[in-house]
């Protein structure tokens, strides 16, 4: 009745009606109670959507909530947050606690994605059920006083030498004093690829005095491995060291015959930006005569020790043959390649069949091609001979072969490994850094390596590189080459060799003589 009297004053007075509280509900003008699994969604559904005051709401500490939930937006600056409840345990009859599993995904700025799951605490106060806040919400890991951050990387190293030097820092700038000036951009462009600002993004965990603790997410600037080349800063500074002393342009490469390593690329600023020394082609002079002694001793049957004539100057076919201002009496070829009797190897290349230097210079992989990350390389171009013209002046390297003081000092590498070297430029387990070889090639035969090594050894102790005597147990050949220039005073001087296990060949453009690179050797040797 009392009921009844209620509902007609309030119609009357133009109020509504309250609802009448249906059996198991809160009780008479109370709303529904929410469940556990509705308030852990509820709370979820707005933590993804950044509706960080309704969040905080379904938690047990609002204040507390709201600060960390709109501080962790601030630090992380997330693209899209997802969290998607996975259960919620069932609560005992009268039971005020129970807790869930969930999982949240972080979308970060560079589009990458950070997955983690986590759990989550309801408590039930005044018949409500609510979330216990935690910093442990945001991650599991996260206690009092502390929060997450986007990390900045530390300094440290993109690209080291074959002994662990600097060569390249995290900013993909040179360490200092530039070891490598040619190569900068190589090894630059290469380390980027294996640091690139997604690598890089790591989240911390920190304290309240921003001390990093670890890292949750990602990597950090010192956790992020550096690439390892095959240089070497001590060959790489003592290759620059050589050419930026030497007048005009001046260019060295030097590769390990065990390893095949790259050790150092040296230009001076003569010689200019790009990289000739590895590309450049260029008559290879006298220094192509270990090609065609390779080619006489397996296709001529001579010997180291076979006497050959050595004149001043020698008609062969329609060519004319001259040395260098010298004659020999007949002499045995070790002498002859010692002198560099240019008389004598215009002859034995003339009795080569056509392809018989190509042969020869396959072996040496003067043909061989490689693809090197980083950089592009020719070694060079030896093709067979179309006239017996063409076959007397390639014998002396100066008619259409074409060799880059890279293929040259690969050359060098083979008579000292005997065997067919692969140049490399980086170390590792990772076949994208590998050298790919597009095309092969085989050393030559041991019996010739045998023959060819004493005789370049020869040059130096009794040769036309006798300025080397000092700088230790170095093997070699020189070569003067003329250009296409009419002007003779701008031939390229030449030395190629050996010395242990580096092997190395020195350019100089324009140097008229190939004495003018043996100083440049001998600072090179000596600063190893």
């Amino acid at each position: 009745m009392v009921a009844i009297v209620v509902v007609a004053v309030l119609l009357l007075s133009g109020g509504s009606a309250p609802q009448v509280a249906a059996a198991g509900d809160a009780g008479a003008g109370q709303a529904a109670v929410k469940g556990p699994t509705e308030v852990a969604t509820e709370y979820l559904k707005a933590f993804s959507d950044n509706y960080v005051s309704g969040a905080a709401t379904d938690t047990d500490d609002p204040a507390a909530a709201t600060t960390a939930l709109a501080g962790v937006r601030e630090s992380l600056h997330p693209k899209k947050v997802l969290a998607t409840l996975t259960q919620v345990a069932p609560t005992a009859a009268g039971g005020t606690k129970t807790t869930g599993t969930f999982s949240v995904t972080w979308t970060l700025a560079a589009g990458e994605d950070w997955t983690y799951d986590n759990t989550l605490e309801l408590v039930q106060s005044s018949r409500k059920w609510l979330v216990h806040w935690t910093p442990a919400l945001l991650h599991p890991k996260l206690e009092a006083g502390q929060r997450m951050l986007l990390g900045t990387p530390s300094a440290h190293d993109a690209v080291l030498d074959r002994d662990g030097k600097p060569l390249v820092t995290s900013a993909l700038t040179p360490v200092e004093g530039n070891p490598a000036p040619l190569l900068q951009s190589a090894l630059s462009q290469v380390a980027s690829q294996n640091a690139s600002p997604d690598a890089a993004l790591s989240v911390i965990r920190v304290d309240n005095t921003s001390k990093q603790l670890d890292t949750l997410f990602g990597k950090d600037g010192s956790e992020i491995k550096p690439l390892t080349s095959s240089l070497s800063v001590k060959a790489q500074n003592a290759a620059q060291a050589a050419v930026d002393k030497a007048k005009g342009s001046t260019m060295l490469v030097a590769i390990s015959p065990s390893t095949g390593d790259i050790l150092a690329v040296a230009q001076n600023a003569a010689a200019g930006n790009s990289p000739k020394a590895l590309s450049g082609q260029y008559a290879p002079g006298s220094t192509f005569k270990i090609v065609t002694a390779t080619a006489a001793l397996e296709q001529s049957g001579v010997t180291a020790n076979t006497v050959l004539e050595c004149p001043g100057t020698a008609q062969i076919g329609q060519r004319t043959i001259s040395n260098a201002g010298f004659e020999k009496p007949p002499i045995p070829l070790h002498s002859a390649f010692a002198f560099s009797c240019n008389t004598t190897f215009g002859k034995l290349a003339s009795d080569l069949a056509p392809d018989g230097l190509q042969k020869a210079a396959d072996q040496y992989g003067l043909n061989a091609d490689f693809d090197i990350p980083g950089i592009a390389t020719e070694t060079g171009r030896v093709d067979p001979d179309g006239t017996k013209t063409e076959q007397v002046e390639d014998g002396i390297g100066q008619g259409t072969v074409q060799v880059s003081p890279f293929g040259a000092a690969l050359m060098a590498a083979t008579v000292a490994a005997g065997k067919a070297v692969t140049p490399k430029l980086w170390h590792g387990t990772d076949t994208a850094m590998a050298t790919a070889v597009k095309t092969k090639y085989s050393g030559p035969p041991a019996a010739v390596v045998g023959a060819l090594r004493p005789m370049m050894r020869e040059v130096v102790t009794g040769g036309t590189a006798t300025a080397l005597k000092g700088s230790g147990a170095v093997s070699g050949k020189t070569g003067t080459a003329q250009t296409s220039d009419s002007d003779p005073s701008k031939a390229n001087g030449w030395f190629v060799g050996f010395r242990g296990d580096v092997a190395f060949a020195v350019l100089m453009e324009g140097a008229n003589t190939s004495s003018l690179a043996l100083p440049v050797t001998a600072d090179f040797l000596a600063g190893l």
